[in-house]
């Protein structure tokens, strides 16, 4: 189960963040000074992925745009001695890291777009990243690299978890797992936002997995589950009737870019990590809170 190749399910219309994703793809937005894309592929190169396969729809160029060379800003750039401006415009992703892109021609879901990928992946276990959901972890290994590791060790596929509010439930793939409170745990049922009532428990799906290739198999013959789309929680409950499949709990802080107020905290986070931009940001957070008080 050691992945090479990560998908990236990245034809949303992000009608959550309108209208500033109206013209520019959503996970291009920046948090500080990088786009929200660049962290999740940042966190699958970590986790000792090469292949990166974009699922885009006809509106979102910008993205490959974003992992091109831009020849003349970095003739600029290097004529004008900005060196280290340079390094970053060039660096976006290693040498040795390719990139694919395949288009998803109808918005059928979640599981639909992975489907799309199935021609570049191939028959070998791969990932899946929802750049949306930007998980931190500063003190050591990325979230997809935990996972990456367990998937390893066991053999099985692994899909990331984390508590969540009750009332909440109905906005997420809930699992129910053999134990709950283990950092890794076999997943018993998973099912597709529930309503609170009828929960299995406030154990929540994010925007991680690790995936045998049969989930492709099983994503072809998917009747349209929740609103009428292909989903991959669906999906990864038929996989469940032939192999396990772990729930992991991973270290680090997760943060909700598909919305507006998860844009603004993830920014406000990283912002204070920085050293070149904490003093000044928690004195512009003193004066803002004074100022509404």
């Amino acid at each position: 189960m050691r992945i090479r190749k990560a998908v990236f399910p990245v034809a949303g219309l992000g009608t959550r963040l309108l209208p500033a994703s109206k013209v520019l793809a959503k996970e291009l937005l920046p948090i500080i000074d990088r786009p929200l894309i660049q962290y999740a592929v940042d966190e699958a190169i970590e986790a000792g992925c090469d292949t990166l396969i974009f699922v885009i729809n006809r509106y979102k160029f910008q993205i490959a745009e974003h992992f091109d060379r831009a020849f003349e800003l970095e003739r600029r750039l290097e004529t004008g001695g900005k060196h280290e401006q340079l390094r970053q415009v060039r660096d976006v992703i290693p040498a040795h890291v390719r990139t694919t892109f395949v288009t998803q021609s109808e918005a059928l879901g979640l599981g639909h777009a992975v489907l799309c990928a199935a021609h570049a992946v191939g028959d070998e276990p791969f990932a899946v990243l929802l750049p949306d959901d930007l998980i931190w972890h500063h003190a050591g290994p990325g979230a997809l690299r935990q996972m990456a590791d367990r998937a390893a060790a066991s053999g099985h596929s692994v899909v990331a978890v984390e508590d969540v509010p009750r009332d909440q439930t109905h906005r997420y793939g809930i699992v129910s797992a053999a134990d709950a409170s283990a950092r890794a745990s076999r997943i018993d049922a998973i099912v597709e936002k529930p309503k609170p009532e009828v929960a299995p428990s406030t154990l929540a799906v994010v925007g991680r997995y690790i995936l045998h290739p049969r989930i492709f198999e099983l994503l072809r013959h998917l009747p349209p589950g929740a609103g009428g789309e292909i989903q991959l929680t669906d999906g990864i409950a038929a996989l469940l009737n032939t192999e396990q499949v772990d729930c992991y709990r991973f270290e680090g802080r997760r943060f909700d870019c598909g919305s507006a107020l998860g844009v603004v905290e993830a920014t406000m986070a990283f912002a204070l990590e920085r050293p070149d931009l904490a003093p000044q940001v928690r004195g512009m957070m003193r004066n803002l809170l004074a100022e509404t008080d």
